[in-house]
Formats: C-alpha cells, sequence, structure tokens
C-alpha cells in the first residue's frame, strides 16, 4: 500500500507545489526576529514583527513570487568602541512569509521597535465556467 501526499492525491489535481513550500518553509525557520500574525479583519492580516534597534533605514520589505521578504542589515557602528560585555546582537536577517494568491501587502510602519506589516486579502471572482462538450 503506497502513502497518498499532498500532491498525489486524486482529488487535489496541481497542488503538489504546495507540499514543496510547506517542506522549505518548515526547514527555513530560525526564530529571528520573533513575530506575531493576527487576523485583524474578515480579509485582513497583520504580522508583526519585534525588530528593535533597527530604523526604517535597515529594512526592506519586497513581495518575490509571491512571497512577502522581510529583510534587516544594520550598519556596523561599533568601531573605536570597547564594549565590556556585547549582549545586543547587531545582526542581519531575513524571515518570508507565502502569501495566499489574492493577499497583498496593504502597508508597513515601524513604531516603537515593532515592523507591523498589514496584508489584506481581495474578494475572489465567483465566476461559474460552462464548457462546451465536443463531440468526438
Amino acid at each position: 500500500m503506497s502513502k497518498l501526499t499532498l500532491g498525489t492525491h486524486p482529488f487535489l489535481l496541481g497542488f503538489d507545489q504546495l507540499e514543496r513550500l510547506a517542506e522549505r518553509t518548515a526547514k527555513s525557520e530560525n526564530g529571528y526576529p520573533p513575530y506575531n500574525i493576527e487576523q485583524t479583519s474578515d480579509h485582513a492580516f497583520r504580522i508583526t514583527l519585534a525588530v528593535a534597534g533597527f530604523a526604517e533605514d535597515d529594512l526592506t520589505l519586497t513581495v518575490e513570487d509571491r512571497q512577502l521578504v522581510v529583510r534587516g542589515k544594520q550598519a556596523d557602528d561599533s568601531d573605536g568602541r570597547v564594549f565590556l560585555h556585547r549582549g545586543i546582537a547587531a545582526r542581519q536577517f531575513q524571515r518570508t512569509f507565502l502569501l495566499a494568491d489574492g493577499v497583498e501587502v496593504a502597508s508597513a510602519a515601524l513604531a516603537n521597535g515593532l515592523l507591523h506589516v498589514d496584508l489584506k486579502r481581495s474578494e475572489p471572482d465567483r465566476i461559474v465556467q460552462s464548457i462546451e462538450i465536443k463531440k468526438g
């Protein structure tokens, strides 16, 4: 008996890439920076990332191939400074969120060390399509 996966199930045609995306996302999870995802309405979401120490110029947001990519890179300002203890990491990061079809970035704002990214889902067109059956 063979195991049916998401991509090979007979009722889920064309979903083979979804399984690969889920595996890729699980492998890329590193935990930094921490984030929340909340539903703000029936058709809107908010991703909040804790980016303390990052300025607006240190952060970039792009949508690449239906993925929201948030990158952070701080300039190294430790020249000439002597640290007795350095517990605040100035590391760069990249956090990726897969966006479903119809989900778009509405806005982004940085306040009090938190980056808020608002997403909205457009209403899908409810179209009924008739298919003509040709005589062979």
